[in-house]
């Protein structure tokens, strides 16, 4: 299999001229569909690998994921975390977004080397002097060697993820014998406790409609529901899931979680456009127009105090046995 060369991010680097031989045509192929974005329905996409990830990429979005890193470092009480890590030397971040999860590791670990990855060139400029990004395709092959890894870190990267067995024995692969991994992900599906959201509501038809068009595309959007026994079919053992509650909105009667609602409610109102107009449009072929009035009815549904709907965050972790 020819493997694709990989764009290195360095801290200092303000861009990829200098990140290897500039004078390689090859790498400039590289550097320059990595920097070229392709633009749909007024949102930025990226172009390296094009079509592997169904959101955009543009500054809208990486507020919202920076938000959602917030967010859920506040419901799971400040940590980064769930694997027992002891002194940490290398950690990998699959999928790292703008870098916020990998640039906090890096100054809660700074004797660990934090690498994140990602399709888009969005992290920022200034980093711990521990941590750097690489462009790269999570299924891709992987080119860390075997037995090198002491944590592999995964989030929010049901809506990408094709083949979760052969990643998953990547990770195997890279990390050594005791090493973790963990998948946190958002399980999409709206719940409700006390009769206040309707069966038929717009948030629940949202998600089947959203899950349907990644489906087309081969992308299970529930991932949640089925990693723990994926981590168990790749061999991991010592695994273990926490799953909390995320209310949607500022509900709840308890002020930190009613925080963390609003968080929630703001992470899916302003991202609707985005998780929603690729997969729709693209998977199931509707026009923007009509994407556009079921987000109105979305919207309202979101901003109705007497919605009480929550999802679940649901971590796995998992160990690779000791020889």
């Amino acid at each position: 299999m020819q493997q694709q060369p990989v764009a290195f991010i360095e801290p200092d680097d303000p861009g990829y001229e200098t990140a290897t031989d500039a004078g390689s045509v090859e790498f400039q192929s590289l550097a320059s569909s990595v920097r070229d974005y392709k633009f749909e329905n007024e949102r930025r996409y990226h172009r390296y690998k094009e079509g592997r990830y169904a959101l955009p990429n543009d500054e809208p979005e990486q507020e919202r994921e920076d938000m959602k890193h917030t967010m859920v470092v506040a419901l799971c009480g400040g940590a980064l975390h769930c694997a027992p890590l002891v002194n940490p030397q290398k950690i990998l971040d699959i999928g790292t977004g703008t870098g916020a999860w990998a640039i906090d590791m890096g100054d809660e670990y700074p004797g660990a080397e934090v690498i994140g990855n990602d399709l888009s060139p969005i992290q920022p400029e200034y980093l711990p002097p521990n941590v750097r990004f690489i462009i790269d395709d999570a299924e891709a092959e992987w080119l860390y060697p075997d037995n090198s890894v002491d944590f592999v870190h995964l989030r929010h990267m049901a809506p990408a993820i094709k083949d979760w067995p052969r990643l998953l024995a990547q990770a195997y692969r890279v990390l050594k014998p005791g090493g973790w991994i963990e998948l946190q992900e958002l399980n999409a599906k709206f719940n409700c406790d006390d009769g206040t959201m309707s069966p038929d509501c717009s948030l629940t038809r949202l998600i089947g409609h959203i899950r349907a068009g990644l489906a087309s595309f081969g992308i299970d959007l529930f991932a949640a529901d089925s990693n723990p026994q994926r981590l168990q079919a790749a061999g991991f053992g010592g695994t273990f899931q926490d799953v909390r509650k995320l209310p949607v909105g500022n509900w709840p009667r308890h002020p930190e979680m009613k925080t963390i609602g609003e968080y929630c409610r703001a992470v899916i109102y302003d991202g609707l456009h985005a998780i929603s107009m690729g997969p729709i449009t693209r998977g199931l072929g509707w026009t923007p127009a009509q994407v556009g009035v079921l987000l109105d009815e979305v919207r309202a549904d979101l901003l109705n105090p007497g919605l009480h709907s929550y999802v679940y965050l649901h971590t796995v972790v998992g160990q690779k046995p000791v020889l």
